[in-house]
């Protein structure tokens, strides 16, 4: 098979994590210090994938250009597709045409992690010659996704966009293999109710012409970061697999376990409990970090308690009584718990934010 091409979808709105999605794309939040982003090109470029085209929106477009560069610092070259509106992702991939031209290539939706990367996808891909290779994993509620049906062998033979009665629990995970047959596809159909071109009913039209389409169940984990929830467990997860390392400077601290300080933070009388990664240039004063926990660069924590969080750039907490737990706090946020009397709550939130105190 000739070179395999890499297209990433980072366009669309982020609307379940706002309001941190109002100021920036989803993609280029982070996960353990790192824009999720980040790891779909890396799952790429480790599979020897060079060239990349990043599908962008007119809204986020520039942030992401800015933050991945022509993407040498991953060892690829990146091509920016604009797309004028997120009309489905198979509007995408005729979007991309110019780019892919003939070549085989991999789809990877630009806000998903996956385990282990995509090395064992493109030699299957490559050995076996489908038209279509998908990606499966097994889901608790595969009415949210779409959902495959499967022949003996595990080829595809039936695709289902968000069905209310499912017939299997394989949902689609947002990583695909196609040939250039795929743009045939994808001009055959028509948009579905909610007028998009599904990518689903690309993928179904190869396997009513008879196109090998063919399916990979996952093993490891999958997570599509689009709601907080899978946001804090993705973290968790990539935490899981850090090594100690510290290259902070630690006075009266101590860490216990897998914790990353990296150059120029600051632990000052405080504990980091792992895994967690305190990011360059943060500063912690009488504080405790909690397991699965990312400290972003340049935030301050000051007399206060955090677990199982993302903090972006700058944030600060200091003063609070209680433990902060379970939370993403975009850049520059300061959560302060003044000393004077009488104590009362004062907040100043954006739209659609959510505020517990427990």
């Amino acid at each position: 098979m000739e070179q395999l091409k890499g297209l990433i979808l980072s366009g669309g709105k982020g609307t379940r994590l706002r309001p941190i999605t109002y100021t920036s794309a989803k993609q280029l939040v982070p996960v353990a210090n790192k824009p999720v982003l980040f790891y779909g090109i890396e799952a790429m470029a480790k599979a020897g994938i060079r060239q990349i085209g990043i599908i962008i929106a007119p809204e986020t477009g520039d942030e992401i250009r800015e933050t991945a560069g022509d993407g040498s610092q991953f060892g690829v070259e990146i091509t920016y597709i604009p797309q004028s509106a997120p009309l489905g992702l198979a509007h995408a991939v005729l979007t991309a045409e110019p780019f892919l031209g003939t070549d085989p290539f991999v789809m990877y939706l630009g806000d998903n992690l996956l385990q282990g990367g995509i090395e064992d996808l493109v030699d299957n891909f490559r050995s076996n010659k489908p038209e279509a290779l998908i990606l499966l994993t097994q889901v608790p509620d595969p009415q949210n996704y779409g959902v495959a049906e499967l022949a003996a062998d595990g080829s595809v033979t039936r695709l289902v966009e968000k069905p209310a009665e499912p017939a299997t629990d394989l949902a689609l995970v947002g990583v695909y293999m196609f040939t250039p047959r795929i743009h045939e596809a994808a001009k055959s159909i028509q948009p579905s109710p909610r007028g998009e071109l599904e990518i689903t009913d690309a993928i179904q039209w190869l396997v009513d012409v008879g196109a090998p389409v063919e399916s990979h169940v996952v093993r490891g984990w999958w997570k599509d970061t689009g709601r907080l929830a899978d946001m804090l467990e993705a973290n968790r997860l990539i935490l899981e697999t850090v090594e100690q390392k510290v290259d902070g400077q630690l006075i009266d601290s101590q860490i216990e376990g897998r914790v990353i300080v990296e150059p120029g933070a600051v632990l000052e009388r405080s504990t980091v409990r792992g895994p967690a990664i305190i990011g360059a240039g943060a500063r912690l004063v009488d504080a405790y970090v909690g397991p699965y926990t990312a400290v972003g660069r340049h935030c301050t924590i000051d007399s206060s308690e955090v677990e199982h969080s993302i903090l972006l750039e700058n944030s600060e907490v200091r003063g609070l009584d209680g433990r902060m737990e379970s939370s993403l706090l975009g850049r520059d946020v300061k959560i302060v718990r003044g000393q004077s009397q009488p104590r009362a709550y004062r907040f100043m939130v954006g739209d659609s934010s959510e505020i517990g105190i427990l």
